[in-house]
């Protein structure tokens, strides 16, 4: 039984394994907080780079020789592998923990064994304690392991009409300055952040994090099948890498030394939604921020390729103008993108609400194949 030591270290860990975001790919964010014997914390510690030292050395580090006869409390479980750096399994065991309570399975197989390493090694186990809040913290990566495919949050700024530009397309600025900043806080997060030509076209949007220290830059995609985009684009200045997927018949010849791939055409005209996120999962994006206009957006819907949506509402009625979501492959309302609402925040005097789709329940099916139907219906 969990006490409320337990609890509040562990929601001390799952604090600092947030403090990774953005900067671990293509592995995940963790945290630890190591307690001595006595209860008292000894050592705290995140992982913060990729190839970099995981959060259970740093807090062991921290905590030197107090670590022995404690516990570990870690958003992960202890990997068991020997990568770019040694098993934490028999970190922890090597310095003389006895107890270790960590929050969420490691589902990889490579990684995956650290809880029996401990045991065998007369170390007590634990897990599930804040699993929900662990996952959640951890989404991205999750994501990336169970679909194989990045996490994508879809990101729009529209009116309480939904508009996201005036009829005659201007849209600076819908939103207010708060809220602008939050958009920074969510690159900031991410891998990589996506556009589409049109976007480019209209806004000529820079793509880079601004005004959040220590930051690590996210790859800028530009989705752009014709490659229309010209050298002079805010998005080639060097200030962050960027990749331009083009299709088949694109010219790029006018963008030599541009970071290009060229992907298959998807089922709307567009380039391959899948294909798209299977290039940068293969190049250790985790995590995507789309930021495009309606069409590449309904583009992701209608591939089943968002995870969750940040609407950005402003206090201002436009009655005419593009949509946030353009066709999404949806045609009646029982086929609506339905979605769970889990946070509500103001950001000046606007409204950020923060959704994930509802859950596709599948149908039970009997041994024979057939899907058993109510008797009363």
């Amino acid at each position: 039984m969990a006490t409320a030591a337990d609890t509040a270290a562990m929601r001390r860990a799952v604090s600092l394994a947030a403090r990774g975001l953005g900067s671990t790919s293509p592995n995940p964010v963790v945290g630890c907080v190591i307690t001595d014997a006595a209860g008292e914390i000894a050592g705290t510690g995140y992982h913060q780079r990729a190839g970099g030292p995981h959060a259970e050395v740093h807090a062991l580090r921290a905590a030197g020789g107090r670590a022995r006869g404690g516990t570990a409390y870690v958003t992960l479980e202890p990997c068991d592998h020997t990568g770019r750096t040694g098993p934490c399994s028999q970190a922890l065991v090597a310095a003389g923990i006895a107890r270790v309570v960590y929050a969420v399975a490691d589902p990889t197989p490579q990684a995956t064994g650290g809880a029996g390493t401990l045991r065998a090694a007369g170390v007590r186990v634990e897990c599930g304690l804040l699993g929900p809040e662990a996952e959640a913290g951890n989404t991205a990566w999750l994501t990336s392991v169970r679909l194989g495919r990045p996490h994508v949050l879809w990101k729009y700024a529209a009116t309480l009409d939904g508009r996201i530009a005036a009829e005659d397309r201007t849209s600076r600025w819908i939103t207010s300055p708060e809220s602008r900043a939050d958009v920074h806080r969510l690159r900031a997060g991410a891998d990589a952040v996506v556009v589409g030509s049109g976007t480019l076209a209209a806004d000529d949007p820079h793509l880079a994090v601004r005004g959040v220290a220590d930051a690590v830059q996210p790859l800028r995609v530009v989705v752009d099948t014709r490659a229309t985009i010209t050298p002079a684009a805010r998005v080639l200045d060097g200030a962050a890498p960027t990749l331009i997927a083009v299709g088949a018949d694109a010219d790029t010849r006018h963008l030599p030394g541009v970071d290009t791939v060229v992907l298959p055409a998807g089922a709307d005209g567009g380039l391959d939604v899948h294909a798209l996120l299977a290039e940068l999962h293969a190049r250790g994006v985790r995590s995507v921020l789309l930021e495009g206009g309606p069409t590449l957006a309904g583009s992701f819907v209608a591939a089943g390729a968002v995870d969750k949506v940040v609407g950005y509402l402003a206090p201002a009625l436009l009655g005419a103008g593009p949509a946030a979501l353009g066709g999404a492959g949806i045609s009646t309302i029982g086929g609506a993108f339905r979605l769970d609402m889990t946070e509500f925040t103001r950001l000046g005097p606007d409204l950020r609400i923060t959704a994930v789709p509802v859950p596709v329940l599948v149908p039970a099916v009997d041994a024979a194949g057939a899907v058993p139907v109510s008797k009363e219906s």
